[in-house]
């Protein structure tokens, strides 16, 4: 793909993102959904493979459905109430078709069929668009209607979204389908929290966001999709190894790295709520997440290849690491703990 082509579609990414996180009207807010869509397609399917086009295609297909279903929940409360306004959904139907709609644009169970498929289907850096980029739209909508919808509701998805995330993800040896069930278990802790601390949702994203570009930025570097690929990498570059075992660690959301602080929180604002039954449920399910990360990390780092492995021997690098994934890794595993001092410079 020539430059001008993937500056044209960086750029309509960008101003769909904007469009739709700044507007007040659901026509525009839709019209944003829409120009995000059409702009990662291509990029999707740029290596003209036969899985990229089947994650194009599906991609396309799921993303059309819940873009009509935002139309038909805005124009459904607009015929009953008269508004257009995003914070002014009031309708109970139009709310239970918004709430299925944007669990179809996350990903959230039981929609999360296509999210894998598509994460496996592209390469690492559009992986890292749609676990991230792809996400805030929507997210942001969740924030904007939150105090209309059925936390009931959101509290079974999430809950269903951090199980079958963590269990679907046990046997998987592709690393993108790994990360893909991770942004699943993810999402079921944002949408636990959101009808209840919807800024604590958005922190818990952008912190997502952080760990999970580092992640992806660390897997590019060193070239790697699968696990027994992720076993020869220790002799390539042993540094960057050894700081993707601390970023997975932190994206399992273990103390004192930068993922235990959402989690932390949302256990404490739900055991505030009196939903201490709740709190602890998502705490256990997320360990079954806990494990695959473990296992990510022990293939990273602690597992040598076999003599007799069937890849090519990986030798040490000349090529620096990007100075960025430096800068990420460090926020994604340090931001908790410098959090005190940073306060007390403040």
């Amino acid at each position: 793909m020539n430059p001008q082509a993937k500056l044209i579609f960086a750029l309509s990414l960008i101003m769909g993102t904007t469009i739709t996180i700044s507007s007040n009207h659901w026509i525009t807010a839709w019209a944003g959904l829409e120009i995000n869509t059409l702009a990662i397609l291509p990029l999707i399917a740029k290596s003209h493979h036969p899985r990229a086009i089947e994650a194009a295609t599906k991609y396309f297909l799921t993303q059309s459905a819940a873009s009509a279903l935002v139309l038909f929940s805005s124009m459904t409360n607009a015929w009953h109430t008269g508004q257009w306004d995003i914070t002014q959904l009031t309708h109970p139907v139009s709310c239970l078709i918004l709430t299925s709609a944007i669990s179809i644009k996350l990903g959230l169970v039981p929609f999360h069929f296509w999210f894998p498929e598509v994460l496996q289907g592209s390469p690492l850096t559009t992986g890292l668009l749609l676990s991230t980029v792809m996400k805030f739209p929507p997210i942001t909508l969740l924030y904007m209607t939150a105090p209309s919808l059925n936390p009931t509701l959101l509290i079974s998805m999430a809950l269903l979204s951090v199980a079958l995330g963590g269990w679907m993800g046990l046997n998987q040896t592709q690393i993108r389908k790994i990360l893909a069930f991770s942004s699943i278990s993810h999402l079921g802790w944002m949408a636990a929290i959101i009808s209840y601390d919807p800024k604590l949702t958005l922190l818990n994203f952008y912190l997502y966001s952080l760990m999970t570009t580092a992640v992806f930025l660390s897997l590019n570097s060193i070239k790697t999709l699968k696990l027994s690929v992720l076993m020869t990498t220790w002799t390539k570059t042993p540094s960057l190894s050894a700081m993707l075992l601390l970023t997975l660690l932190s994206l399992a959301g273990l103390p004192p790295l930068t993922g235990f602080l959402p989690k932390w929180l949302i256990i404490q604002e739900l055991t505030k709520q009196d939903m201490a039954p709740t709190a602890i449920t998502i705490s256990l399910l997320s360990l079954l997440s806990l494990f695959f990360y473990l296992r990510l990390a022990y293939c990273a780092t602690i597992t040598l290849p076999p003599h007799t492995t069937n890849h090519m021997k990986q030798w040490h690098t000349n090529k620096p690491v990007h100075p960025s994934v430096a800068i990420l890794t460090i926020s994604a595993t340090m931001l908790l703990p410098m959090s005190p001092m940073l306060s007390s410079i403040i």
